[in-house]
């Protein structure tokens, strides 16, 4: 052992002299300029390629799995990832012309129809079309207020930089076609805190000016989030084309019209920024619940206080946003994120559609105030509550049993296995119906309708609305299910036969 180390070490010496004799002649200065730049250069390029190697043998060390990827040209890769879409939703292109002319002016015909004077968008809407005055239409846009962008704009935009700047818990997304799972930031909840406390700090000793400004503007506040909501539109459909970018399966059609509306682009982004996954909840819900706050300080002013039936409505939709924020990874799961593109569809019912429309019964109450009996109370609430549970549990069901079906609260749950490797609940509150979450979404609907009274049909038209997009969105969810599990989902309707209520549909 002595003498392997001794031996060892003049041989070591002996390198080490070798070495530093071989730096020595490389430290010498070259003769002249030319060939100190040549020897400079040499440098860097061997120092490049050392810190390239040891970042490969870094990379493979962390994770042996990993292949050093080949070059692919575009033409290779775009058809096994973006194939074309030979199946149209939502009538075609007919239907898709009709969304984008007709949603919007239905939009405009609530938000300037509906007033003190009456609640009739559909009476002053003919009678607008009947008599047209280009003057009178001239006319109404001057004395559209820019305020309104300052009010919309000031919301979303901070959203926005909340939603980078502040921390929050990065989860992954479901893999993509081509394996890949994007990271999502969680901190809708931090967001609306941070927006909540900025507007506290920034209207203080200003009274209730700004919240009653809201209400008497709401209409300028509406125009312009279908303007704002075109504008995000065109971007993202625009940009789908340039680089290579990951198309969503429906809405690779070729035909512009229908592939901007259905969403053409997966999963846009801006850097790290998931314009999609953003505007989901955050704009849309949070501009919601702050348009039913200034509707309920309004009629303070105007009634000397807060009816029941208001403080109901205002609950019962903070409660489902917060509840929709808490949870905001859940969203990663559903058919918005994983199946369809971003296009005017979700951008136009997120950034307009949701806190314009939803809003709509905070909005009738601070014009009609309705107050209810203790009996109507009541009824009203309990609805609300089962609704509620039924929402929330069937979804907690189903997450949980999706993250770990060994989970002691889903373990007794009996499923069948796809061919596609997945498994189908056939028991729990998805044995009672496939889609058993779509009934208490639509029974809190109602309870958030009832509160208005039953003179007017006009705040019920959410409910109504509802029922016909969940319907429609069980039919969608049924059709791609019955393509991706083909018999399994025929041997599964078999088992659990109802569609969303137990015993009914």
């Amino acid at each position: 052992m002595a003498i392997q180390t001794r031996s060892s070490s003049r041989k070591t010496t002996t390198d080490d002299q070798a070495v530093n004799d071989e730096q020595q002649q490389n430290d010498a200065p070259p003769p002249n300029r030319a060939a100190r730049r040549a020897a400079q250069k040499k440098e860097a390029r061997e120092a490049k390629n050392t810190k390239t190697s040891k970042s490969i043998r870094s990379s493979k060390k962390n994770n042996p799995n990993n292949r050093t990827p080949t070059a692919t040209s575009s033409s290779q890769v775009r058809p096994l990832t973006n194939p074309k879409t030979t199946h149209y939703e939502f009538g075609g292109v007919l239907g898709a012309i009709g969304m984008i002319v007709f949603l919007p002016l239905l939009v405009l015909a609530f938000a300037y129809g509906c007033d003190k004077t009456g609640y009739k968008p559909v009476e002053r809407s003919y009678q607008f079309m009947s008599n047209f005055d280009k003057y009178a239409l001239i006319d109404g846009l001057k004395n559209w207020h820019y305020g309104s962008v300052l009010f919309y704009l000031g919301i979303v935009l901070q959203l926005a930089v909340y939603s980078q700047a502040l921390p929050g818990e990065e989860v992954e997304g479901v893999p993509l076609r081509d394996g890949r799972r994007l990271k999502y930031k969680i901190n809708a909840m931090a967001s609306l805190q941070s927006l909540l406390m900025i507007a506290v700090m920034a209207l203080r000793g200003q009274g209730w000016t700004v919240f009653l400004w809201t209400k008497t503007h709401f209409a300028d506040i509406a125009l312009f989030s279908v303007a704002f909501s075109f504008l995000v539109s065109i971007c993202v459909y625009v940009s789908s084309f340039f680089g290579h970018k990951m198309l969503a399966l429906g809405g690779n059609t070729g035909n512009p019209i229908y592939d901007f509306m259905i969403g053409r682009e997966l999963n846009p982004r801006i850097g790290n920024f998931d314009i999609k996954f953003f505007t989901e909840l955050r704009p849309g819900l949070i501009m919601w619940l702050c348009l039913n706050i200034c509707f309920a300080i309004y009629q303070w002013v105007e009634l000397g206080r807060v009816t029941y039936s208001m403080i109901l409505v205002n609950v019962f939709q903070a409660w489902y946003v917060l509840d929709a924020l808490i949870n905001e990874s859940s969203v990663l799961t559903t058919m918005d994120i994983t199946t369809d593109g971003f296009g005017f569809m979700l951008a136009f019912g997120n950034l307009c559609w949701v806190p314009m429309m939803y809003s709509l019964q905070a909005r009738y109450l601070s014009d009609y105030p309705v107050d209810l009996s203790i009996p109507h109370l009541l009824a009203i609430v309990a609805l609300q509550f089962i609704g509620y549970y039924i929402f929330r549990s069937a979804n907690s069901q189903k997450d949980t049993f999706r993250k770990d079906p060994s989970h002691p609260k889903v373990a007794d749950l009996q499923y069948i296995e796809t061919k596609a490797g997945t498994r189908l609940i056939t028991s729990g509150w998805w044995g009672k119906a496939r889609h058993i979450n779509y009934l208490g979404d639509w029974l809190m609907s109602v309870a958030w309708c009832l509160p208005c009274g039953f003179d007017s049909i006009i705040p019920y038209f959410y409910c109504i609305y509802f029922a016909i997009l969940l319907i429609h969105r069980e039919r969608r969810d049924e059709d791609k299910c019955r393509k991706k599990y083909g018999e399994d989902w025929e041997r599964y309707c078999s088992i659990v036969k109802y569609r969303i209520i137990p015993g009914i549909y």
